[in-house]
């Protein structure tokens, strides 16, 4: 059912109507705009459009009609209900007038599609957020879970993808729960302004009706109304916004998906997945791919993909309402279908993951990693700092050359490149004792570290179950 036929004469194109309709993906609004009409009936009733009666009659309709999607989402989508359909709203308002005849007709009184469009994919998009939040906090708790389980192990930490300092395993998995908790504090701030209210705002103008916008908010459950109404119809920043936060997010997965892809290799062998979230090949038996962490990685690029798709849309868009802003929904929807399936198989595959705490220690212990701390040494002797390092650069060649830690250099070669070293040395650059020197906030210090972990696990609370 076309909502605007009368000023034409003659049926759209084939070909046009294919290009133009817009319900194979908006059925997924249906639930959104039938809880925004709900809203409008209450609305409208208020200005004295509906009486008590019809305002009954049309909300029991219309929430049986939320019984229906909700059991089959795709029911707008049926030969029978969908084959005339538009869009999702000429597919509610069909179904409405089917079940109540011509009260049906009224409820769009001083209502536009511009309007009407905005103010459900605020609603899905808020209810979206809402999700993703719940998610990152699953995805959170599983890295200081992590965190809890990999108490004590050390590991090298990188720069340059070269080993560099000894951490603590904790210490890695919270950088990430970090992360997740920005992005978390990303998106309720985005929800913030999704949760303003279009409807009201008719096609450019404003509705003609005396519409209390206040009361029409809070029925449906946004802090307040537009202000602009030719705003309100054509703003997709809240969009945008969104995926920013998502993009920001499937990108801090895709770094936890690298480093989960580098450390299960043969080469690092810190960890292993668990057989139910990696393949094998079809052609090489040996092989245990990591498939889930390499998809954490692959994800982002759809993900960046959605973003710059809708800030490409915006730009240069004269106001008020233009049809370019139907392409504001594959793109929000795709992004947030797959970063939802990233952030719950986060879970999955931590809490499930093997740590190879031998292989960690051995690899901290290797690529004269404690060097920094023999730096900190000579420092602690009186030996300016540019010195110390240039005489520890020596010191790890001739180690190199000897085949050798620097731990195990005997103390006669050791003063050939830093005079300053006497016994004690040994003592200063083993692992525990570097750790130890790091016990400052945000360091990598056990004491520091544990701290943190309990901190954040209290902070996350108890979980029944990841999602």
């Amino acid at each position: 059912m076309a909502l605007w036929g009368g000023r034409f004469e003659s049926g759209p194109d084939a070909l046009f109507r294919a290009y133009n309709d817009s319900l194979r993906f908006d059925y997924r609004l249906a639930v959104h705009d039938i809880i925004g009409s709900i809203g409008w009936a209450k609305a409208i009733h208020r200005a004295g459009v509906l009486s008590d009666e019809e305002l009954r009659t049309l909300e029991g309709v219309l929430r049986g009609l939320v019984s229906v999607v909700l059991k089959n989402p795709a029911a707008p989508l049926s030969a029978e209900s969908g084959a005339h359909a538009e869009d999702v709203h000429s597919w509610v308002e069909a179904e409405l007038i089917r079940r109540v005849g011509p009260l049906g007709k009224k409820l769009h009184t001083g209502r536009s599609r511009n309007d009407q469009v905005a103010t459900d994919l605020r609603l899905w998009t808020r209810d979206a957020i809402d999700a993703r939040l719940a998610e990152l906090k699953a995805a959170e708790r599983s890295l200081v879970e992590l965190a809890q389980r990999a108490a004590g192990t050390v590991m090298p930490g990188y720069t340059h993808l070269q080993r560099a300092q000894p951490v603590l395993m904790a210490h890695w998995a919270l950088a990430y729960a970090d992360m997740l908790s920005r992005d978390a504090q990303r998106f309720a701030d985005a929800r913030r302004r999704v949760n303003v209210c279009p409807l009201g705002s008719g096609a450019l103008a404003g509705t003609a009706y005396p519409i209390d916008r206040m009361a029409l908010a809070q029925d449906l459950g946004f802090d307040s109304p537009s202000t602009n109404s030719l705003d309100a119809v054509s703003d997709r920043d809240f969009v945008a916004e969104t995926l920013a936060a998502a993009a920001i997010c499937a990108a801090h997965l895709s770094r936890l998906g690298e480093d989960l892809v580098l450390y299960s290799s043969q080469e690092f062998g810190f960890i292993e997945f668990h057989d139910s979230v990696a393949s094998g090949s079809s052609l090489m038996p040996q092989k245990k791919n990591p498939d889930a962490a390499e998809l954490l990685r692959g994800k982002a690029g759809r993900i960046f993909g959605a973003l710059t798709a809708m800030l490409t849309t915006l730009k240069g868009l004269p106001l008020a309402y233009n049809k370019d802003l139907q392409e504001d929904k594959e793109p929000l929807f795709d992004a947030m279908d797959n970063l939802s399936l990233s952030l719950r198989m986060v879970p999955k595959m931590l809490d499930t993951l093997t740590v190879r705490r031998d292989r960690c220690e051995a690899a901290a212990k290797g690529g004269y990693s404690n060097a920094t701390d023999l730096a900190d040494y000579l420092v602690g002797k009186g030996v300016p700092f540019r010195e110390a390092h240039e005489q520890v650069g020596m010191a790890v060649r001739a180690a190199i050359s000897r085949g050798v830690a620097l731990e195990d250099m005997p103390l006669d070669e050791l003063r050939k490149s830093c005079p300053a070293c006497a016994q004690d040395v040994f003592d200063r650059i083993t692992l525990k004792r570097g750790f130890a020197a790091r016990e400052v906030q945000g360091g990598t210090g056990p004491n520091h570290v544990a701290a943190e972990v309990t901190r954040r696990a209290s902070e996350l609370g108890p979980s029944d179950s990841h999602l």
